[in-house]
């Protein structure tokens, strides 16, 4: 495992976010949501794609919240732009759980 210093880490913004849309990604290589998620007054709404349908129905994402990194460079996934990084758990069966707080925090809130 590669060390980082402790300033890599102030540097990474990982945040709070509430998915507040859902939808298929129908152009994706790999089964996949384009997520919009809204992290708050000061960061506002970001677009991700996340290959989280072997767990997760659209449906039941709505008001989820999650944990993201929103400080990454955007990445261009076929005809969409991801704009942050939404976390999770990758099972030896490459279903992803999602990483989220277990008590409802406000929007936009940095970990730490």
């Amino acid at each position: 495992m590669k060390e980082i210093k402790w300033s890599d880490f102030e540097n990474i913004q990982i945040v709070t976010g509430t998915i507040i849309s859902a939808k298929e990604f129908t152009e994706a290589k790999k089964q996949a949501y384009i997520l919009e998620i809204d992290f708050g007054n000061e960061i506002g709404i970001k677009r991700s794609s996340a290959q989280i349908k072997d767990l997760y129905k659209a449906d039941e994402l709505i008001g989820k919240q999650i944990i993201a990194v929103i400080n990454l460079p955007a990445k261009q996934i076929g005809p969409f732009m991801s704009e942050c990084l939404i976390t999770g758990f990758v099972q030896d069966d490459n279903s992803v759980i999602l990483a989220i707080p277990d008590k409802i925090v406000e929007n936009g809130l940095k970990l730490s």
